[in-house]
């Protein structure tokens, strides 16, 4: 979310973006009708828009050189360095351009009312806790094609479109309906059961492949004073990361589609149901941390780093934020969600990745040309590869690993990326419904039920009468899978 952000990564909440990073959210909840009535109302005086400049083979989306250009960017795991140093490329290129950067956790607060005065920035993150809902920036038509920018020539090679540079996927994340790209996701994320090898390797197991397995090795822990597992327990919907996933595995990843599209009764699917009994055994069981349900993800995080806690779900990202609490012989590793036996639709490897950190140019903005040539300059090779040593994740960009000595949590996700071949799956309500997915199906469901006060039959007929509010809600557009 962590994007979404989910989206998702530092601020209070998790993940970066997504929901955002995926993810990550302080939980301030997001105020989707307020929202909505103020998008819809658009108020405001509109910015005169900046003049185009020339096209050239070194301008392409043809940049007015001596139009400001504004850039916000959400300030959580991944830090602001990588993108203050794109910018001195972009004052480098344009040096009669002046720039203004800026980095804060309050994403949705601070731009929201410029949205609706029709003054927003050029380029924005919008991940964190205070992600703006991108489905509704649709909707409302506040958000410019990137379609342009996808089609220019790539930074480092004139011969290749930007979209031919990119990580599949990430072109489709940025689609709502038909082929226009609203969103560009930067950075790459790799979901799953994040642990420390050492850990595991100290308890003499493997890591589990079936739900059976998974017991038996938090059991072992459990003997030697370790919980096998804690979470975000404030900001629950962490747990997907690795829930989705399984849900794929043991019943396919059409699933997970239906779940998507707000279909009737798609919450109802045996596999929902015997993964979701699954989960809660590790809380009757006793396998999860002692106070898990009141931490946020710094606090779960940090146990988890100082070994209180076997596995934790979550992003990619998590290498870099814990950076000051992880052992230097901790081993960061990722592994897909064990599925439950040989019956499983999908085979063990099975995994959830997808974009993070979703940047995007508004409409309305003045230098919208600006925007899209800053976010080409972070799409290039250099920019990719300064992102990908510095913050320890792996960019939209495909490929910006050669000559990095991988750190130990990014060599496991690009292993885990291969083991899973072309088993990704990318589920979509962390970016089409950002208030179901962390609020409701995140909080009110699935960290009620992990904390023992729903029962598994209980959070799914919740969930789904979430699902259903939603599916009815004419104020919200809905999506669907093409």
């Amino acid at each position: 979310m962590g994007s979404t952000s989910a989206e998702n990564n530092g601020t209070g909440v998790g993940r970066r973006d997504l929901i955002k990073r995926s993810a990550a959210f302080g939980l301030i909840s997001v105020p989707t009708m307020s929202f909505l009535s103020a998008c819809a109302s658009g108020g405001g005086d509109d910015q005169e828009k900046a003049k185009s400049g020339e096209k050239t083979a070194k301008n392409p989306l043809g940049v007015n050189d001596s139009a400001g250009m504004e850039f916000v960017l959400f300030d959580g795991g991944f830090g602001k360095e990588y993108a203050e140093d794109a910018v001195k490329i972009y004052e480098k290129n344009f040096p009669k351009a002046k720039v203004k950067f800026s980095a804060t956790q309050k994403i949705q607060s601070t731009l929201q009312p410029r949205f609706n005065q029709g003054t927003p920035p050029d380029l924005i993150d919008n991940s964190g806790a205070e992600q703006m809902d991108m489905g509704v920036l649709v909707g409302k038509n506040q958000l410019a094609d990137l379609t342009e920018l996808l089609d220019a020539p790539s930074y480092d090679d004139p011969n290749k479109k930007v979209r031919d540079t990119l990580r599949p996927g990430i072109v489709e994340m940025g689609q709502f309906d038909g082929d226009k790209v609203w969103i560009l996701y930067y950075a790459y994320t790799v979901y799953g059961n994040w642990y420390s090898k050492k850990a595991l390797d100290s308890l003499d197991a493997e890591y589990p492949k079936t739900w059976d397995e998974m017991l038996a090795v938090c059991e072992k822990a459990k003997k030697k004073g370790m919980a096998g597992w804690t979470y975000a327990g404030k900001y629950p919907y962490y747990i997907p990361f690795s829930m989705y996933p399984m849900i794929a595995k043991v019943g396919g990843a059409e699933v997970l589609d239906s779940i998507d599209n707000l279909e009737p009764n798609a919450w109802k699917h045996p596999a929902v149901k015997t993964v979701f009994e699954a989960w809660y055994e590790l809380y009757k069981k006793g396998y999860i941390l002692k106070g898990t349900p009141g931490l946020d993800h710094i606090q779960s995080q940090t146990a988890w780093a100082k070994g209180d806690a076997l596995f934790h779900p979550n992003g990619s990202w998590v290498e870099n934020e814990s950076a000051k609490v992880i052992p230097a012989d901790f081993q960061v590793t990722v592994s897909a969600p064990p599925g439950i036996d040989d019956s499983d639709k999908m085979p063990f490897g099975t995994i959830w990745a997808s974009g993070g950190e979703p940047f995007i140019v508004p409409a309305k903005a003045k230098n919208g040309a600006g925007g899209m040539e800053q976010l080409r300059i972070m799409l290039s090779e250099a920019s990719s590869k300064n992102f990908t040593s510095k913050v320890k994740s792996l960019t939209a960009f495909n490929g910006g690993t050669d000559g990095i000595e991988l750190t130990p949590g990014l060599e496991a996700g690009v292993a885990a990326l291969e083991l899973a071949g072309d088993n990704v799956v990318n589920p979509r309500l962390q970016d089409w419904y950002v208030q179901l997915q962390k609020e409701k199906i995140g909080v009110a469901g699935l960290g009620e039920m992990m904390a023992g006060r729903l029962t598994p039959a209980e959070a799914i007929k919740k969930i789904q009468g979430f699902a259903d509010e939603a599916a009815k809600d004419s104020s919200i557009k809905h999506y669907k899978h093409q």
